[in-house]
């Protein structure tokens, strides 16, 4: 009997879980609506966009979570990640990540760049100290430094700066629907509520075709 009463107390609270979960989200509570919207990279999809730093311990903790929900996106939704640079080493972190993107290898790194700044401590201040960490992982130190300085990632560097100016974000991990609706996993209640508030955003976008 004791059994059955956790197994049924165990189903009521899941069901309130999922209810509360998906508990329809408001515009000035949840997430915000932008003014002006930006225009997205691939008209046509709905874009998903995360601004992320990577020495950033929540952007660090939200990796678990986002990360499958990305993969499972369906092919109307296109996610993009953009670097947030607010100077210093933020502006170094993010120029990696546009070098590494151009170079089609970022996929590869991503994660042991996470980890080696936040679960060893491991310096990655200047362009020679991450270019000597991803040599052992099969990126060319010469070619990385090379085009970390190209006109090429330049041009990408502003364009990023470009885009945090026009999301109107103040910090990170920050999320943006559209370029019309941008949120944070403050307003959002963390990680899994992020995810809930883009899937409803994604959904809004879909029915509005």
């Amino acid at each position: 009997m004791r059994n059955l009463i956790f197994a049924a107390a165990l189903a009521t609270a899941s069901l309130f879980g999922a209810t509360a979960q998906a508990e329809p989200i408001e515009a000035g509570k949840q997430y915000v609506e932008l003014k002006n919207p930006v225009p997205v990279a691939q008209p046509g999809k709905i874009e998903v966009v995360e601004l992320f730093w990577y020495g950033c311990p929540h952007c660090y903790e939200f990796e678990p979570t986002l990360n499958p929900w990305v993969e499972k996106l369906p092919d109307d939704v296109h996610f993009v990640r953009v670097p947030a640079m607010f100077g210093g080493p933020w502006d170094v972190h993010g120029q990696t990540y546009i070098t590494l993107d151009l170079m089609r290898v970022e996929s590869k790194v991503h994660k042991a760049i996470f980890d080696a700044m936040h679960e060893r401590k491991q310096p990655l201040n200047t362009p020679e100290q991450i270019a000597d960490f991803l040599a052992p992982l099969g990126v060319d130190k010469d070619a990385f430094l090379k085009t970390y300085e190209s006109f090429a990632v330049k041009g990408q560097v502003e364009k990023a700066r470009s885009l945090a100016k026009a999301y109107q974000i103040t910090g990170v991990p920050t999320m943006v629907v559209n370029g019309k609706y941008r949120f944070d996993l403050g307003s959002a209640g963390g990680p899994e509520g992020a995810l809930d508030v883009a899937n409803q955003l994604i959904e809004k976008e879909r029915a509005a075709r």
